[in-house]
């Protein structure tokens, strides 16, 4: 299995589900919506486009399980498994706000082998096989070299359940606001990774979120230069919940150092 190969044959079917979502945006209705949990929605535009990346991937991949955020396929322990969001950032397309990305991720064992994110407002493809370095849009990325908190430019998403995490949300972002040239919160975790791995964000966190959230991106950050790990700093990230995206290993230790108050608290 050529991992170069493999990424773009994932490119394509990663761009075909972005263009669905794309058409289908155009006559989305509210009623469409159903409430998954508290400010977490899901439509049936979600499970359309993960039933077509399931078929797709299938047949590019036969013997691969899934782990996906609807659920639509089974992973029962195969040696291939896709990981696959077929909406990140729901909430933004509902309100027809970018960003929204396909995230698509192929792991085999413990290793990450490919990892495609297609954000689909600005047409922008990242991707990244294991050794092969990170790119968008098929020239070549590498993250920030800041390593000075104060100007660095930073993202930040909180979870939906803001009962668990209010007290999270109330203190961290004056911890950093006033200690970094700027904080955005814009909703697509595998957007975010993304923007990371271009040097748009010097560094990215967010707690309480899914592999599908974030196994692609971490890989293609990663391939770009970057660290990613939990808050706890542990870099083996298939189980974790918490996750930190930095340009830089200087810069990923202050970053850990500023969210050390909050460790125990959510882990």
């Amino acid at each position: 299995m050529n991992p170069e190969q493999l990424t773009e044959k994932i490119i394509r079917i990663a761009r075909e589900a972005g263009d669905f979502l794309h058409e289908q945006r155009k006559s989305f209705r509210p009623e469409d919506i159903v409430e998954k949990g508290k400010y977490d929605y899901v439509s049936h535009i979600d499970r359309d486009t993960e039933r077509m990346l399931v078929e797709r991937l299938s047949a590019l991949v036969p013997e691969a399980g899934f782990i996906s955020e609807e659920g639509q396929a089974e992973y029962n322990g195969e040696e291939y498994c896709w990981i696959v969001d077929p909406l990140d950032g729901t909430t933004n397309y509902i309100h027809d706000f970018a960003p929204y990305c396909v995230s698509i991720a192929l792991r085999k064992g413990d290793a990450m082998l490919a990892g495609v994110v297609y954000e689909v407002c600005r047409r922008e493809c990242f991707h990244a096989w294991k050794g092969g370095g990170a790119y968008l849009n098929d020239k070549r990325i590498c993250t920030s070299q800041t390593t000075d908190m104060d100007k660095s430019f930073i993202g930040i998403g909180l979870p939906y359940d803001y009962k668990k995490y209010r007290p999270l949300a109330d203190d961290i972002i004056p911890r950093f606001y006033g200690s970094s040239a700027g904080i955005r919160l814009s909703g697509a975790a595998a957007a975010n990774l993304c923007y990371v791995a271009a040097g748009r964000y010097d560094f990215w966190f967010e707690a309480c979120i899914k592999c599908w959230d974030f196994a692609a991106g971490a890989l293609i950050v990663s391939e770009a230069g970057g660290v990613v790990s939990g808050f706890d700093n542990n870099r083996e990230i298939a189980a974790s919940h918490h996750i930190v995206a930095s340009s830089n290993k200087t810069l990923h230790g202050k970053v850990l150092e500023m969210l050390s108050g909050y460790v125990q608290d959510i882990l």
